[in-house]
Order: C-alpha cells, then sequence, then structure tokens
C-alpha cells in the first residue's frame, strides 16, 4: 500500500468546492488506496484549521459534514510517534513536522500544494517523494 502523509492545505483544499485533485486523493485515502499516516504535529494542525469557520465559508459541506470526513479520514490514518527530529530546516520551520513524520513513518510521499517549500530542505530523503495532488494520483493510480 502507497503510505503518504496528507498536508492540511490538501485536506483543506478537498473540503472547499471544487475539490479537484485535492478531494480524489482524500477519497483515495477513505477507500484505502493510499494509506495516510499522521502524529501529533499534524493532528494538532488539522484540528486548528479545521476550526476555522472563516476559511470554510465558501465551502459546499457544514461544519457537522466537515467533522464527519475528518474522523472517517482519521479513522483510515495509522498513528506514527516521532522520536526523532531530523530538523531539514525548511524554509517554513511549521513545515518540518512533515518530514519528520514521513520519515519516521517510511512514507513515500508527502502530498501538499506547496511543493516548492515542503522539498527545499536542507536534508533530502531519497526515498520521499514531495507531490502535488496531481502528481500523486499520476505517480500511484488507484481506481477512481
Amino acid at each position: 500500500m502507497t503510505i503518504i502523509v496528507l498536508d492540511t492545505d490538501v485536506l483543506v483544499a478537498s473540503l472547499l468546492r471544487g475539490g479537484g485533485a485535492a478531494r480524489a486523493v482524500l477519497r483515495a485515502c477513505l477507500r484505502g488506496d493510499y494509506q495516510p499516516v499522521i502524529g501529533a504535529a499534524l493532528q494538532a494542525e488539522y484540528d486548528d484549521v479545521l476550526g476555522r469557520a472563516a476559511l470554510f465559508a465558501q465551502s459546499a459541506l457544514t461544519a457537522r459534514e466537515r467533522k464527519e470526513v475528518f474522523e472517517a479520514l482519521l479513522s483510515r490514518c495509522r498513528w506514527v510517534e516521532v522520536f526523532y527530529a531530523w530538523r531539514p530546516n525548511l524554509p517554513d520551520e511549521a513545515d518540518n513536522h512533515l518530514i519528520e513524520l514521513a520519515v519516521a513513518a517510511q512514507a513515500v510521499a508527502i502530498v501538499t500544494r506547496n511543493v516548492r517549500d515542503v522539498g527545499r530542505g536542507d536534508l533530502r530523503f531519497p526515498s520521499l517523494r514531495v507531490l502535488t495532488p496531481e502528481q500523486c494520483l499520476e505517480t500511484y493510480p488507484c481506481p477512481l
């Protein structure tokens, strides 16, 4: 199974109108086509961002429906403890936890809309890819 880290920006995009490829990746996670992983830092980030009502003003989903989708995603996620801080020194310090989680989980990819920053760390992991949702679907195809 394809193990991925689903960045918060992709989760948010999937819940907004016209979620496109982000929504397709989320659906693939919910169907079990991808194995999403989560750790303490990413769950805290998900909780924080999903609680911002203004961010979802244009969402077709109600707050309750968004919570149900989030809970369904969590039920599919594999919990991963991060025991070692790799400090990849990404341009946005707040994104370092994504690399650390991916390495700890032995994920093949981080799926993000922020490929430029997440892929620019000082510390490189050759087996870890940083992909947009579109690239993820192309690189790791699954039944739609």
